[in-house]
Protein backbone atom coordinates (compact mmCIF):
# COMPACT_ATOMS: atom_id res chain seq x y z
CA UNK A 1 0.00 0.00 0.00
CA UNK A 2 2.92 2.35 0.72
CA UNK A 3 4.21 1.92 -2.83
CA UNK A 4 0.73 2.70 -4.11
CA UNK A 5 0.61 5.94 -2.15
CA UNK A 6 4.05 6.88 -3.45
CA UNK A 7 2.85 6.26 -7.01
CA UNK A 8 -0.09 8.59 -6.44
CA UNK A 9 2.18 11.34 -5.07
CA UNK A 10 4.58 10.93 -8.00
CA UNK A 11 1.71 11.14 -10.49
CA UNK A 12 0.47 14.39 -8.96
CA UNK A 13 4.00 15.83 -8.83
CA UNK A 14 4.53 15.15 -12.52
CA UNK A 15 1.15 16.69 -13.28
CA UNK A 16 1.91 19.85 -11.31
CA UNK A 17 5.29 20.36 -12.92
CA UNK A 18 3.99 19.82 -16.45
CA UNK A 19 1.37 22.57 -16.49
CA UNK A 20 1.76 25.29 -19.10
CA UNK A 21 2.53 28.25 -16.86
CA UNK A 22 3.46 30.88 -19.44
CA UNK A 23 0.41 30.82 -21.70
CA UNK A 24 -1.66 34.00 -21.16
CA UNK A 25 -5.41 33.65 -21.38
CA UNK A 26 -6.72 36.11 -23.93
CA UNK A 27 -9.88 38.15 -23.57
CA UNK A 28 -10.19 38.02 -19.78
CA UNK A 29 -10.53 41.02 -17.43
CA UNK A 30 -7.34 42.15 -15.77
CA UNK A 31 -6.38 44.57 -13.04
CA UNK A 32 -4.14 47.58 -13.64
CA UNK A 33 -1.03 45.49 -12.95
CA UNK A 34 -2.06 42.90 -15.57
CA UNK A 35 -3.21 40.21 -13.20
CA UNK A 36 -6.47 38.31 -13.90
CA UNK A 37 -9.39 40.07 -12.24
CA UNK A 38 -11.27 37.15 -10.73
CA UNK A 39 -13.75 39.51 -9.08
CA UNK A 40 -14.91 41.02 -12.39
CA UNK A 41 -18.55 40.59 -13.46
CA UNK A 42 -19.85 37.32 -14.84
CA UNK A 43 -19.41 37.15 -18.65
CA UNK A 44 -22.52 36.61 -20.75
CA UNK A 45 -23.06 34.32 -23.70
CA UNK A 46 -24.64 35.52 -26.96
CA UNK A 47 -28.08 34.44 -25.70
CA UNK A 48 -27.71 36.52 -22.53
CA UNK A 49 -27.17 33.55 -20.23
CA UNK A 50 -24.17 33.47 -17.89
CA UNK A 51 -21.19 32.01 -19.75
CA UNK A 52 -19.55 29.22 -17.76
CA UNK A 53 -16.82 28.67 -20.35
CA UNK A 54 -13.26 28.48 -19.11
CA UNK A 55 -10.68 26.38 -17.33
CA UNK A 56 -11.66 25.55 -13.75
CA UNK A 57 -10.34 23.67 -10.75
CA UNK A 58 -12.10 22.66 -7.57
CA UNK A 59 -11.11 24.63 -4.50
CA UNK A 60 -10.98 23.31 -0.98
CA UNK A 61 -13.99 25.41 0.02
CA UNK A 62 -15.25 26.52 3.40
CA UNK A 63 -17.32 23.34 3.77
CA UNK A 64 -14.38 20.98 3.31
CA UNK A 65 -13.36 18.95 6.31
CA UNK A 66 -10.84 16.19 6.76
CA UNK A 67 -12.31 12.70 6.97
CA UNK A 68 -11.55 10.50 9.93
CA UNK A 69 -9.96 7.09 9.48
CA UNK A 70 -8.66 5.54 6.30
CA UNK A 71 -9.13 7.50 3.09
CA UNK A 72 -7.36 6.80 -0.20
CA UNK A 73 -8.52 9.78 -2.23
CA UNK A 74 -11.68 11.81 -2.65
CA UNK A 75 -14.15 11.08 0.14
CA UNK A 76 -17.71 12.41 -0.05
CA UNK A 77 -17.79 12.79 3.72
CA UNK A 78 -15.32 15.65 3.32
CA UNK A 79 -17.81 17.65 1.25
CA UNK A 80 -20.88 17.38 3.47
CA UNK A 81 -22.13 20.49 5.24
CA UNK A 82 -21.55 20.71 9.00
CA UNK A 83 -24.09 18.59 10.83
CA UNK A 84 -25.07 16.61 7.70
CA UNK A 85 -24.10 13.03 6.92
CA UNK A 86 -24.37 10.69 3.96
CA UNK A 87 -27.54 8.57 4.23
CA UNK A 88 -27.14 4.90 5.18
CA UNK A 89 -26.49 2.32 2.50
CA UNK A 90 -28.98 -0.43 1.75
CA UNK A 91 -27.76 -3.95 2.64
CA UNK A 92 -26.33 -5.06 -0.73
CA UNK A 93 -24.56 -1.74 -1.28
CA UNK A 94 -23.28 -1.72 2.30
CA UNK A 95 -21.73 -5.17 1.81
CA UNK A 96 -19.99 -4.04 -1.38
CA UNK A 97 -18.68 -0.92 0.35
CA UNK A 98 -17.28 -2.96 3.24
CA UNK A 99 -15.61 -5.31 0.76
CA UNK A 100 -13.87 -2.39 -0.94
CA UNK A 101 -12.78 -0.92 2.38
CA UNK A 102 -11.39 -4.27 3.50
CA UNK A 103 -9.34 -4.37 0.30
CA UNK A 104 -8.05 -0.82 0.94
CA UNK A 105 -9.86 0.34 -2.22
CA UNK A 106 -7.22 -1.45 -4.31
CA UNK A 107 -9.68 -2.32 -7.09
CA UNK A 108 -10.75 1.26 -7.79
CA UNK A 109 -11.51 1.77 -11.49
CA UNK A 110 -9.02 4.62 -11.96
CA UNK A 111 -6.18 2.29 -10.93
CA UNK A 112 -6.92 0.40 -14.15
CA UNK A 113 -7.28 3.55 -16.28
CA UNK A 114 -11.07 3.28 -16.20
CA UNK A 115 -13.12 6.49 -15.88
CA UNK A 116 -14.00 8.30 -12.73
CA UNK A 117 -17.77 8.64 -12.52
CA UNK A 118 -20.08 11.39 -11.32
CA UNK A 119 -19.58 12.94 -8.84
CA UNK A 120 -16.08 11.47 -8.36
CA UNK A 121 -14.76 13.12 -11.55
CA UNK A 122 -15.75 16.50 -10.08
CA UNK A 123 -14.20 15.82 -6.66
CA UNK A 124 -10.59 15.37 -7.71
CA UNK A 125 -8.51 18.55 -7.93
CA UNK A 126 -7.60 18.26 -11.60
CA UNK A 127 -8.47 20.98 -14.16
CA UNK A 128 -11.63 20.78 -16.22
CA UNK A 129 -12.68 22.98 -19.12
CA UNK A 130 -16.25 24.04 -19.84
CA UNK A 131 -17.16 24.94 -23.42
CA UNK A 132 -20.63 26.45 -23.62
CA UNK A 133 -22.46 26.73 -26.93
CA UNK A 134 -26.16 26.96 -27.81
CA UNK A 135 -27.63 23.48 -27.73
CA UNK A 136 -24.58 21.81 -26.20
CA UNK A 137 -22.24 22.34 -23.27
CA UNK A 138 -19.10 20.19 -23.12
CA UNK A 139 -16.97 19.48 -20.06
CA UNK A 140 -13.42 18.35 -20.82
CA UNK A 141 -11.59 16.62 -17.98
CA UNK A 142 -7.81 16.76 -18.09
CA UNK A 143 -7.34 13.50 -16.20
CA UNK A 144 -7.46 10.56 -18.63
CA UNK A 145 -8.68 12.98 -21.35
CA UNK A 146 -12.39 12.32 -20.64
CA UNK A 147 -15.32 14.42 -21.84
CA UNK A 148 -19.03 14.91 -21.18
CA UNK A 149 -21.73 16.23 -23.48
CA UNK A 150 -24.59 18.12 -21.83
CA UNK A 151 -27.40 18.62 -24.31
CA UNK A 152 -29.45 21.82 -24.09
CA UNK A 153 -31.32 21.46 -27.38
CA UNK A 154 -34.59 20.32 -25.83
CA UNK A 155 -34.12 16.57 -26.20
CA UNK A 156 -35.44 14.25 -23.53
CA UNK A 157 -33.72 11.56 -21.53
CA UNK A 158 -32.12 8.79 -23.62
CA UNK A 159 -33.31 5.18 -23.49
CA UNK A 160 -31.85 3.20 -20.59
CA UNK A 161 -30.67 0.33 -22.82
CA UNK A 162 -27.10 1.59 -23.15
CA UNK A 163 -25.72 2.61 -19.70
CA UNK A 164 -22.55 4.73 -19.79
CA UNK A 165 -19.63 5.49 -17.48
CA UNK A 166 -20.56 9.20 -17.21
CA UNK A 167 -24.26 8.75 -17.95
CA UNK A 168 -26.32 10.89 -20.30
CA UNK A 169 -26.77 14.55 -19.39
CA UNK A 170 -29.52 17.06 -20.20
CA UNK A 171 -29.03 20.72 -19.24
CA UNK A 172 -31.36 23.64 -18.59
CA UNK A 173 -31.19 27.10 -17.06
CA UNK A 174 -33.01 28.10 -13.88
CA UNK A 175 -32.21 31.79 -13.53
CA UNK A 176 -28.42 32.05 -13.15
CA UNK A 177 -28.07 28.35 -12.33
CA UNK A 178 -27.15 25.80 -15.00
CA UNK A 179 -28.85 22.55 -14.02
CA UNK A 180 -27.45 19.25 -15.34
CA UNK A 181 -29.72 16.21 -15.04
CA UNK A 182 -27.87 12.93 -15.61
CA UNK A 183 -29.21 9.37 -15.81
CA UNK A 184 -28.27 6.20 -17.65
CA UNK A 185 -25.16 5.31 -15.64
CA UNK A 186 -23.58 1.91 -15.56
CA UNK A 187 -22.70 0.57 -12.10
CA UNK A 188 -18.95 0.23 -12.71
CA UNK A 189 -17.82 3.57 -11.29
CA UNK A 190 -17.48 4.63 -7.66
CA UNK A 191 -19.12 7.74 -6.22
CA UNK A 192 -15.76 8.63 -4.67
CA UNK A 193 -12.27 7.17 -4.42
CA UNK A 194 -13.20 5.87 -0.99
CA UNK A 195 -15.33 3.17 -2.61
CA UNK A 196 -18.93 4.30 -2.17
CA UNK A 197 -21.00 2.28 -4.62
CA UNK A 198 -24.01 3.04 -6.76
CA UNK A 199 -26.34 1.11 -9.05
CA UNK A 200 -27.64 1.75 -12.55
CA UNK A 201 -30.55 3.56 -10.89
CA UNK A 202 -28.23 6.48 -10.04
CA UNK A 203 -29.62 9.91 -10.89
CA UNK A 204 -27.52 13.04 -10.32
CA UNK A 205 -28.46 16.70 -10.50
CA UNK A 206 -25.61 19.19 -10.72
CA UNK A 207 -26.26 22.92 -10.38
CA UNK A 208 -23.59 25.43 -11.44
CA UNK A 209 -23.58 29.20 -10.87
CA UNK A 210 -20.76 31.54 -11.83
CA UNK A 211 -20.98 34.13 -9.06
CA UNK A 212 -18.30 36.41 -10.57
CA UNK A 213 -15.68 36.03 -13.27
CA UNK A 214 -13.35 33.78 -11.36
CA UNK A 215 -15.53 31.81 -8.95
CA UNK A 216 -18.21 29.19 -9.52
CA UNK A 217 -20.49 27.46 -7.03
CA UNK A 218 -21.85 23.97 -7.53
CA UNK A 219 -24.48 21.89 -5.77
CA UNK A 220 -24.63 18.15 -6.47
CA UNK A 221 -27.56 15.89 -5.58
CA UNK A 222 -27.16 12.10 -5.46
CA UNK A 223 -30.28 9.95 -5.76
CA UNK A 224 -29.94 6.16 -5.97
CA UNK A 225 -32.95 4.44 -4.37
CA UNK A 226 -31.37 1.01 -4.92
CA UNK A 227 -28.24 1.84 -2.91
CA UNK A 228 -29.12 4.58 -0.38
CA UNK A 229 -32.06 5.19 1.94
CA UNK A 230 -32.64 8.70 0.57
CA UNK A 231 -31.17 11.33 -1.73
CA UNK A 232 -28.67 13.89 -0.48
CA UNK A 233 -26.71 16.89 -1.73
CA UNK A 234 -23.47 18.73 -1.03
CA UNK A 235 -21.79 21.96 -2.21
CA UNK A 236 -18.56 22.52 -4.10
CA UNK A 237 -16.61 25.55 -5.29
CA UNK A 238 -14.41 26.09 -8.35
CA UNK A 239 -11.90 28.80 -9.29
CA UNK A 240 -10.98 29.99 -12.78
CA UNK A 241 -7.48 29.01 -13.87
CA UNK A 242 -5.96 31.88 -15.81
CA UNK A 243 -2.78 32.03 -17.88
CA UNK A 244 -2.44 28.27 -18.15
CA UNK A 245 -3.95 25.48 -20.21
CA UNK A 246 -4.86 21.82 -20.10
CA UNK A 247 -2.22 19.24 -20.95
CA UNK A 248 -2.59 15.80 -22.44
CA UNK A 249 -3.00 13.13 -19.77
CA UNK A 250 -2.89 9.56 -21.07
CA UNK A 251 -3.42 6.84 -18.49
CA UNK A 252 -1.15 3.82 -18.87
CA UNK A 253 -0.78 2.77 -15.26
CA UNK A 254 -2.75 -0.46 -15.58
CA UNK A 255 0.63 -2.01 -16.42
CA UNK A 256 1.94 -0.95 -13.01
CA UNK A 257 -1.09 -1.68 -10.86
CA UNK A 258 -0.19 -5.33 -10.30
CA UNK A 259 3.02 -4.19 -8.60
CA UNK A 260 1.84 -0.97 -6.92
CA UNK A 261 -1.59 -1.83 -5.53
CA UNK A 262 -1.74 -3.52 -2.20
CA UNK A 263 2.03 -3.60 -1.67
Amino acid sequence: MIRRLCLAVLTWTLFASAQWIDHPTSGIPRTADGRPNLAAPVPKAADGKPDLSGLWQRTRGANRRGSAGLSMGSNLEDFMRPGETIPPLLPAAAALYQQRMANFMADRPSARCLPHGIPDQMLIRVPLKIVQDPGLTVILYEEFARFRQIFTDGRGDPPAANPAWLGYSIGRWEGDWFVVDTRGFNDKTWLDDNGRPHTEALHTIERFRRRDFGHMDAEITIDDPQAYTKAWSFPMQFEFLADTEMIEDVCDNEKDSAHAIGK
